[in-house]
């Protein structure tokens, strides 16, 4: 009885999002089987861009990467303005393309015509190689892109790094959390409920 609940549950699990009934579990991710309408698409990435727009707004002490944490790492989360920083390549590590090999705050940006959305925003205590790696964002944003472009949408993925962090892993922690919280970027973990996230499989 144990092991048909948990199958049920694995079944469940990854029926997700918009109005879709696709089964977007692990299997899924690289094929073409994720079916989201465009409307639905837009519907989900304006409301996030109508969330995130009014926090970028707001912000009006912007920086990029200027120093802001004073010797008591009292940070003030709504001063890292993301979209001020440095674009790269999500793939910027193949051009060998130096960027910091210390910790640092990233943020995964898409750009849809005038529009620009954070879809994931991680910390890192090396920004050279966090990337580089096995990373769950890299699964949804190709199921994002497939569905993108099965819709002939077009938009564009990087990838910024802030670098001006606390080097003590709870602290860049605390800072990644509030964050989160701020921005809700829909790829991260904390906020797929609030915009009912598809392209996500776990």
């Amino acid at each position: 009885m144990k092991n048909s609940n948990n199958n049920i549950s694995k079944e469940n699990r990854q029926f997700e999002l918009f109005d879709s009934s696709t089964n977007t579990s692990t299997n899924l991710q690289h094929s073409n089987i994720l079916r989201v309408k465009s409307e639905t698409i837009m519907i989900w990435r304006n409301k996030i861009y109508a969330h995130q727009s009014k926090i970028s707004e707001g912000n009006s002490n912007k920086i990029s990467q200027q120093t802001f944490i004073n010797d008591n790492y009292n940070f003030d989360d709504k001063k890292i303005d993301p979209f001020s920083l440095q674009p790269l390549s999500l793939s910027f590590w193949r051009a060998k393309k130096y960027v910091h090999d210390g910790p640092a705050m990233y943020f995964v940006i898409d750009t849809m015509k005038d529009s620009r959305i954070i879809l994931y925003i991680g910390e890192t205590n090396s920004a050279n190689k966090r990337w580089k790696g096995v990373h769950d964002c890299k699964n949804y944003l190709s199921n994002y892109k497939e569905s993108l472009a099965s819709n002939n949408l077009s938009s564009h993925q990087d990838i910024r790094f802030f670098l001006d962090v606390p080097k003590e892993v709870k602290l860049r922690r605390k800072l990644e959390q509030k964050l989160i919280y701020l921005w809700l970027p829909p790829f991260n973990k904390e906020t797929r409920n609030r915009w009912s996230t598809t392209f996500t499989n776990n």
